[in-house]
């Protein structure tokens, strides 16, 4: 894969067509996010099977924290390849898909999504679009795509190209112009466990034609929630720059510890490799875990404040 040049970019703005997709899909290739309408908001997509071209998701939209990502496929069989699917989510997938319906399902660890997709979590938020140049990227690329709304954390959604440009000019290389979006709300989210459907996000879908319970985890579930989500069972010290009894430590830079976020101190490859970093020390046998100092500073300041509240107490 070619190495993604850095921003600031000089965004373009194509309209939606062979040409403009072709060329998206090449950039999603060489691992960075372009933005592209579905029938919700606009999207920021990338390969969710590429846990950096996902960091620059994070680093394009200036996101203060790693939450679960929704991920973007063409069919129910492609979905079935990454999530396992129950008698309740087919039906809601044959009824709803292609469209605004997001399901949080539990992974399917062989999927091969990246960890920083799910924040760690063991399920996974998915859908197929309705919007055709959503699905043309897909087909073009092949891969399934992360793609939370294309705006900068904290802004309001985008439904024209007009507002992608006004809040992430700059920070992504191209955005698909497919005029305004049908719905202008994100999607309907719900949860469904052991035949049990949970709205965790209202939107354009409604009436499921089913019971719908709207019970919460306190914990996050999915995209758009602010609770905390993955932490480790185990103590976690942070700012460590040596290794004490009993810890599993995590490097950064010169500090190389039992693993290393990064070695060569690059931030997008830390944030890439954080939650496998985590996962990892906490599957070994070190009763606690240590990571080492992260500048706070660009993707630093959502990695500090990921493990911020990893360390909180409980």
């Amino acid at each position: 894969m070619v190495s993604p040049p850095n921003p600031p970019f000089a965004t373009e703005i194509r309209p939606y067509g062979k040409a403009a997709i072709a060329d998206a899909a090449r950039l999603i290739e060489t691992g960075l996010p372009v933005a592209v309408p579905t029938e919700t908001v606009y999207g920021l997509a990338a390969d969710a099977t590429n846990g950096e071209a996902v960091a620059r998701i994070y680093e394009a939209k200036g996101r203060p924290t790693f939450n679960p990502l929704i991920v973007h496929v063409l069919s129910l069989e492609e979905a079935e390849r990454i999530a396992q699917f129950d008698d309740a989510a087919r039906s809601l997938a044959d009824r709803f898909w292609p469209g605004p319906l997001t399901l949080v399902l539990p992974l399917r660890p062989e999927g091969g999504i990246a960890a920083i997709v799910t924040a760690g979590l063991p399920t996974i938020a998915i859908r197929s679009p309705a919007h055709p140049a959503m699905r043309d990227l897909l087909a073009a690329v092949g891969k399934p795509l992360a793609a939370p709304s294309a705006n900068a954390s904290g802004r309001i959604s985008p439904t024209r190209a007009s507002h992608v440009a006004a809040s992430l000019g700059g920070r992504i290389p191209l955005i698909v112009d497919g005029g305004a979006t049908g719905h202008g709300l994100e999607s309907t989210i719900v949860a469904v466990t052991g035949g049990e459907i949970r709205l965790l996000r209202p939107g354009p879908i409604s009436n499921f034609g089913v019971p719908v319970s709207s019970n919460r985890s306190e914990a996050i579930e999915a995209p758009g929630q602010l609770a905390s989500h993955y932490a480790p069972l185990k103590p976690l010290r942070l700012d460590a720059v040596d290794e004490r009894d009993g810890e599993w430590l995590i490097g950064f830079g010169d500090i190389a510890g039992d693993s290393s976020l990064s070695r060569s101190g690059d931030l997008v490859e830390a944030a890439a490799a954080l939650f496998d970093r985590l996962h990892e020390a906490e599957a070994s046998a070190r009763a606690a875990i240590a990571v080492a100092p992260v500048p706070d500073e660009g993707l630093g300041i959502a990695i500090n404040d990921r493990l911020r509240r990893a360390a909180a107490p409980r």
